[in-house]
């Protein structure tokens, strides 16, 4: 089993910042160099970049597709990117600029039908990011949530051909209080497809409980805050998983 650690970059007004608990009035800006991050991350050792359009999320377009575009031209690891994307136009101007992977959220909640029509058109091209608080599916840049349960909806994407989920504990994101494990074994549990676990993850404890999840189709575990804060650093968590590191989702 192979885990690959995945540095977050989330962009607001064109920083690199870290959000509390996806509030958007609870920021702080690390960096207003986000393509200067991009290549600190590949230098620290990274094999897969996440980017997310912060802005895009709130106002449900692409914000920041000129900053991603450089991103993408100036690294070379695959990079994929969320936030915002909310029709097929949007889909493909980011794989034109280069991601290598889109990630859906509010867009895969609102019709299986379109979800499984462009989960057939774009293959590993597209993920879903199902963001979850307290076990219920948030959309909208997480500031509205459903009734969906996050582990029905990550089934219905999975029986609808998508590739790859990213889960969101959105109550632990940007607090550096732990990997929600359990919720992610769920998600693990239900589906066939690789899963991402997102949110809270801050320690080589917290690989460790993933780890010992032994769920084979947990590939990655994206890390944002604390990798900022220099609580924990990218190649010690990647060498606490496998020593090397694999391409997540692929």
């Amino acid at each position: 089993m192979k885990i690959t650690v995945i540095p977050a970059i989330d962009l607001k007004d064109g920083k690199c910042v870290r959000l509390r608990q996806g509030r958007a009035d609870d920021v702080v800006a690390y960096s207003e160099d986000p393509v200067g991050m991009a290549r600190h991350w590949v230098d620290e050792g990274a094999h897969y970049l996440h980017v997310v359009d912060l802005d895009g999320a709130f106002q449900g377009k692409p914000v920041h597709a000129e900053v991603i575009g450089r991103i993408c031209k100036a690294i070379k690891i695959p990079v994929e990117v969320g936030g915002g994307l909310r029709s097929d136009r949007d889909i493909e101007q980011m794989l034109t600029l280069g991601v290598t992977r889109v990630v859906l959220g509010t867009r895969a909640c609102q019709d299986p039908d379109v979800l499984h029509r462009l989960a057939k058109r774009f293959g590993d091209a597209l993920a879903v990011g199902i963001d979850a608080r307290n076990g219920m599916v948030q959309v909208k840049g997480w500031t509205e949530t459903t009734g969906m349960k996050a582990v029905d909806l990550a089934r219905q994407a999975d029986g609808l051909g998508v590739r790859c989920i990213i889960y969101t504990d959105t109550a632990r994101d940007g607090m550096l209080g732990g990997v929600n494990a359990h919720a992610v074994d769920q998600v693990c549990a239900g589906v066939q497809c690789p899963v991402i676990a997102s949110g809270g993850v801050s320690s080589q404890a917290d690989m460790q409980a993933l780890k010992a999840l032994r769920r084979a189709n947990l590939t990655g575990a994206i890390v944002g805050k604390a990798l900022y804060e220099g609580r924990v650093k990218l190649n010690e968590l990647q060498g606490e998983m496998n020593g090397q590191s694999g391409v997540a989702g692929q």
